[in-house]
């Protein structure tokens, strides 16, 4: 939002003049511009080994606030820390393979349902034109030849099936990761207290580093909890609704709520789609947007903003900015850690006295 200047009564020129604020020079631009060039570029090039490595941080973090969460069950909190870490990891790891093979079976059956549904959108174009009186028109025809009819689904299945190669090796190393991770986190105090050479200086790095992972840890597992919430309404609804692959929809829609706006836009049009072709019928899929719009809602603008709280708020503008940067850098896995990436961030500018008011300027409401 622009800043309207103050009055000019001389005190610019006297400013400029006393010498506090000047301008930058050419030199420091230049190298400031040069080296976001070369980072951006890094980021770009280490993609593969990055984005495997960020994913399994986030997870970690996760993971570690879920393990403190089973310490406050009274039956599992006798248990000790690395067993209950132990459990929750294999959990992680389990239920990535259950997606892995979620994902391929729904692909596999989708591929099977492939000529229903092109039937079914077929009948529902004609129905359509019938509707409008252009189904005998020359120009519909043609229109009909050049777009609808050279649309081939099937082909779409096979180059799918083939990149779940590298999903899965992707998943692979988020687990291998995160275990390591998993281990190095239960010596890390030990190193900082070594590298920071005890005493004052090493206390305050620990309480540091505890309140930025413990912040990092709360908001990362109950945006996860959120996101399961939203994927558990999605089912039930699509679950009455009768569409099918219900549960592999409402995954997509949970995983894809971790990117603000356009998310929840594209977590309706799947499923939307699909009714479509599913069912042929117009005012099914009106049903189907609707009531997944009202859960998107529900969540989105009740759920969310009770169970986040104050810390988590960023602005609309860096949010938007931070997808169309890690979006660009890294695709989808970008714009899917765009938000928690740059919350994490805010989060520890917050705890550095230094860097707060950096932290109060990317919040959407100054609270940090």
């Amino acid at each position: 939002m622009p800043i309207d200047p103050l009055p000019d009564d001389g005190g610019a020129e006297a400013l400029s003049r006393a010498g506090p604020i000047r301008g930058l020079p050419i030199s420091t631009i230049t190298y400031g511009l040069a080296l976001t060039l070369m980072i951006g570029w890094l980021l770009w090039i280490g993609r593969p080994v990055l984005v495997p490595v960020i994913a399994a941080l986030i997870s970690v973090y996760i993971l570690s606030a879920a393990a403190e969460g089973m310490g406050r069950i009274p039956a599992l909190g006798r248990l000790p820390g690395w067993v209950r870490r132990t459990i929750v990891l294999l959990a992680f790891a389990i239920g990535l393979v259950l997606l892995f093979a979620l994902i391929f079976n729904n692909l596999a059956a989708v591929a099977t349902a492939l000529p229903r549904y092109e039937t079914n959108l077929d009948t529902l174009v004609t129905r359509m034109a019938a509707l409008l009186g252009i189904e005998g028109e020359q120009n519909w025809l043609a229109l009909r030849r050049a777009t609808i009819d050279q649309i081939e689904l099937r082909a779409l299945i096979t180059p799918t099936l083939l990149s779940l190669q590298g999903f899965g090796s992707l998943l692979f190393l988020v687990v291998l990761y995160s275990a390591f991770f998993m281990t190095e986190r239960g010596v890390l105090a030990r190193k900082l207290m070594i590298a920071a050479g005890g005493g004052e200086q090493a206390e305050w790095l620990l309480g540091l580093t505890a309140r930025i992972n413990d912040r990092i840890g709360r908001y990362l597992f109950v945006k996860t909890a959120i996101n399961a919430i939203l994927a558990g309404i999605s089912y039930v609804i699509m679950l009455v609704l009768g569409i099918e692959f219900a549960l592999f929809w409402a995954v997509l829609i949970g995983f894809l709520n971790y990117i603000p706006y356009i998310g929840s836009l594209v977590g309706v049009i799947f499923p939307l789609l699909l009714s479509l072709a599913q069912f042929g019928t117009l005012w099914m899929a009106g049903v189907v947007a609707v009531t997944l719009s009202a859960a998107q809602i529900f969540v989105g603008a009740v759920l969310e903003p009770r169970m986040m709280g104050r810390a988590f708020n960023l602005s609309p503008l860096i949010v938007l900015l931070a997808l169309a940067v890690w979006s660009s850098l890294w695709g989808i896995a970008g714009a899917v850690l765009a938000v928690p990436m740059t919350a994490s961030l805010v989060i520890v500018l917050a705890e550095i006295q230094a860097t707060r008011p950096v932290a109060v300027m990317l919040s959407a409401s100054g609270r940090v």
